[in-house]
């Protein structure tokens, strides 16, 4: 609860210090301590040293896994800003605007992993999506990123109603907001609990950029600057897929198997259109985009199976691919050129940036020893405990598929001639890329110390 009041009033710390500081190098600092707050605050809920004492009505409910995922998505976040805060002013002059933006998303994703209503996971989910309309469109001088707001506003705005669709014919069968009042299964599965399924099902899967549901996914982030695409693709994605897992579970895990197949064609679109279309991108920028919905995925396991290993594997994907992603969208942001042709020789003019990114790229492969191979696989034993086994084996395939992309970056940055064009980077930025592929590493040896701390 604190973390969700004080994320949303640090943006308006935010706000007002960019009218009275008019050093833009100081919002990284104040940003940083904001940042740093929320994480204690998440760690003295989680062991219950202190705990903000509020009436939210049974609307909020706060488990272990909720404050886990807050830990993963503040500490990324953290990486982010020690990553990327200079990049913040090339984008434009508002510089404490866009942090600011940046911690109300946060504090939408504080209610997404906690929210016990309807309304507060439509809420939680608006609070997160409207402030990526802004950042998206943030380049104003550049006519990509206006357009890629656009899009991303208007359809977004589509997938809301159909959002506030299906709430409304949940609380028509119902009579209740609350997630164990719908309780979908207990006296049949009436025609209108499914509509309202449906609606919610299309709705989140167009959030997490979920096939046939990805169309915009592309077009914004190549659009959007690449430091605001970065976090959409990650912290954003995984907050989302939380509020997906916890909905299906808690509401409609009682009809799992009738909707199980349907979310299973979703599943293997997803694989299939993310994984084949970025084989055949130039631009790293934007075949990263189409490996996020590729990595979306093997997400959707999570909600697809439905049982432990599912949902340790969740929580363990969205470290995994949170710290690679975020890693490898920053050394991209050092590169001149985005194209994969722009990356040739990169190992022998920055051969600390080519092992960085190496190491970012296996994980998202998820080639052993690596937090990605842990994290695909947890998912892949949740699926396969469900006792079907074609889907597992086709995310396989498509994993080998992922391969070739991946690896296309790899050989030009060791094995093409040429001379990447790179921006200096400073100390920080080496540091902290350095610890995140160390965690990288770390979690794929040892995954037990992240996952004990669900049941805590």
């Amino acid at each position: 609860m604190t973390a969700i009041i004080l994320a949303a009033i640090w943006g308006v710390v935010m706000m007002y210090s960019g009218i009275v500081i008019k050093n833009k190098s100081t919002a990284k600092t104040i940003a940083l301590l904001g940042i740093l707050a929320l994480l204690v605050v998440n760690h003295l809920e989680y062991t219950n040293l202190w705990y903000m004492q509020a009436d939210v009505k049974n609307m909020l409910k706060f488990t272990s896994f909720g404050y886990v995922f807050n830990y993963i998505a503040f500490g990324s976040t953290l990486i982010f800003f020690l990553l990327n805060a200079g990049e913040f002013e090339l984008v434009g002059k508002d510089v404490y605007e866009y942090y600011a933006l940046l911690f109300f998303i946060l504090c939408g994703v504080g209610i997404a992993s906690s929210f016990n209503t309807l309304l507060m996971l439509f809420l939680g989910i608006e609070i997160i999506s409207i402030p990526l309309y802004i950042l998206a469109g943030s380049d104003k001088r550049n006519l990509k990123s206006n357009e890629a707001s656009l899009k991303y506003f208007l359809m977004g705005s589509f997938s809301t109603g159909i959002m506030l669709m299906g709430i409304a014919f949940l609380y028509g069968a119902t009579g209740s907001f609350y997630i164990e009042d719908i309780n979908v299964g207990a006296d049949g599965f009436q025609p209108m609990l499914a509509i309202g399924l449906v609606f919610l099902l299309i709705a989140i899967s167009f959030k997490v950029s979920a096939a046939p549901f990805h169309f915009w996914t592309p077009d914004v982030y190549d659009g959007s600057p690449t430091v605001f695409t970065s976090f959409m693709a990650t912290i954003v994605k995984v907050a989302s897929f939380i509020a997906f897992l916890r909905l299906f579970d808690n509401a409609f895990g009682k009809v799992h198997e009738q909707w199980q197949l349907l979310l299973a064609l979703i599943t293997a679109a997803t694989l299939f259109i993310g994984n084949i279309t970025a084989v055949f991108q130039q631009s790293v920028k934007r075949m990263l985009s189409y490996s996020s919905i590729a990595q979306a995925g093997f997400m959707l396991f999570s909600v697809y199976a439905l049982n432990t290993f599912a949902k340790e594997g969740l929580i363990l994907y969205s470290a995994a691919y949170s710290l690679a992603s975020i890693g490898s969208f920053a050394v991209l942001i050092k590169v001149k050129d985005y194209s994969i042709e722009g990356f040739n020789g990169l190992a022998k003019k920055q051969p600390f940036l080519a092992l960085m990114n190496t190491i970012f790229l296996l994980s998202l492969t998820g080639i052993p020893l690596t937090a990605g191979f842990l994290a695909k696989y947890y998912m892949l034993i949740g699926a396969v405990k469900t006792g079907h086994f074609w889907l597992p084996v086709f995310a396989v395939l498509m994993a080998a598929v992922s391969a070739y992309y991946y690896f296309r970056v790899i050989q030009a940055m060791y094995f093409k001639e040429g001379e990447a064009d790179t921006k200096p980077t400073s100390r920080t930025f080496r540091i902290t890329l350095l610890v995140t592929a160390l965690l990288i590493i770390i979690l794929g040896f040892l995954p037990n110390g992240l996952l004990k701390a669900l049941y805590f």
